[in-house]
């Protein structure tokens, strides 16, 4: 771990450039032109694709109606790796106040959150990139990283304290978005015909990971040059994100193109992460998304990561593993497979495809 106890270079918060009225951003954020977002795809009816809209309130009603939720939830996983989830029990008060005082900090002057600054060795706190090449393109975002649970993890040193109400309001909503992410683990076991709580098993029962970051994407002078957030698929299991429903940015990668993901009023954007994927036997599958950035309206996304236990090696259920369908990955714990995007930062799905056998 010595090569991640600190930065390669000095740390620039991207909100600084953006608030210091410049007019084109630094080299360094500027991405290959490969990598560089389009605002717009060529067909209209590539257009018109969107990620599937679910009603979780379906899963509290008749047998029938349950069936059908859970098919869709299903069916949503297995064709995009994302969906949108509405009535999922969550309150929207909730919701609003939550992305409101991560807002609010963000808005707090530099020296307040300097205090919280990170380093790569946990991520934890306030940063500004990912992975530790020196000389590396960075991404146009500021965020803040905090671990949740287990509560050995937790540093209360690291816990913004303004605007005053954030403390309380990450602890409530990490508790909801617990409990939804356990309802959504019995979805996925069934529907991949295994017991329900064989997934929450995997991850190590009540002594799961969790952890969250909130993204700040500062307005940008130069949108069609960078990106807040570079290709990636998540490496943890699940990911439950709330959106800015104001500002649309998330891009999710479908058949090789992007689409645009359309925030839908009070929903989380669900997705799986390589976790699953090796649980599943490649059966399920994370997919790559990527964050674009704009000129006119800064940005807030908060990601909630439910993981594995870090030291429990994640393998391949055996129940989905057959002659014709072999063991696809190599058992890792999630400790061992998160420092390689410490290191690196996002690269698309390399990790992923890395444990495969050959």
């Amino acid at each position: 771990m010595d090569c991640l106890r600190d930065w390669p270079e000095p740390i620039v918060r991207v909100q600084s450039l953006s608030e210091s009225g410049l007019t084109t951003i630094p080299e360094r954020y500027i991405k290959p032109a490969s990598e560089r977002p389009v605002k717009h795809e060529l067909t209209n009816d590539w257009q018109e694709l969107s990620i599937p809209v679910i009603d979780l309130g379906g899963l509290e009603q008749d047998e029938a109606s349950c069936n059908s939720t859970m098919k869709a939830i299903s069916d949503a996983v297995r064709d995009w790796g994302f969906l949108q989830v509405v009535n999922h029990g969550v309150s929207p008060e909730l919701m609003k106040q939550h992305r409101e005082v991560w807002r609010t900090f963000f808005h707090q002057p530099m020296e307040e959150k300097q205090k919280y600054a990170n380093s790569p060795k946990t991520y934890e706190g306030y940063g500004s990139r990912l992975g530790i090449d020196k000389g590396a393109i960075l991404d146009w975002g500021d965020y803040y990283f905090l671990h949740l649970l287990p509560k050995t993890l937790k540093d209360p040193n690291k816990w913004p304290s303004l605007p005053p109400p954030i403390r309380d309001t990450i602890e409530e909503y990490g508790d909801e978005l617990v409990k939804l992410c356990g309802r959504l683990m019995k979805v996925l076991s069934l529907s991949l015909g295994l017991d329900e709580n064989y997934l929450q098993r995997s991850f190590g029962g009540e002594d799961v990971g969790v952890c969250m970051r909130t993204n700040y994407y500062p307005k940008c002078p130069q949108p069609e040059l960078t990106l807040g957030l570079s290709a990636h698929s998540d490496p943890g299991g699940m990911t439950v994100l709330l959106v800015d429903d104001r500002v649309q940015g998330l891009q999710v990668r479908k058949d090789h193109r992007w689409v645009t993901v359309k925030p839908v009023s009070d929903a989380f954007i669900v997705n799986v992460g390589d976790q699953i994927q090796v649980l599943s036997n490649a059966i399920y599958k994370s997919v790559e998304h990527r964050v674009m950035v704009n000129s006119d309206e800064e940005r807030i996304s908060i990601a909630f990561f439910y993981n594995p236990r870090s030291d429990l090696p994640v393998g391949p259920a055996p129940e989905l593993v057959t002659r014709e369908r072999p063991a696809r990955y190599q058992a890792m714990t999630f400790d061992e497979y998160r420092l390689f995007i410490r290191k690196r930062g996002p690269q698309g799905k390399s990790q992923v495809e890395s444990l495969k056998f050959t």
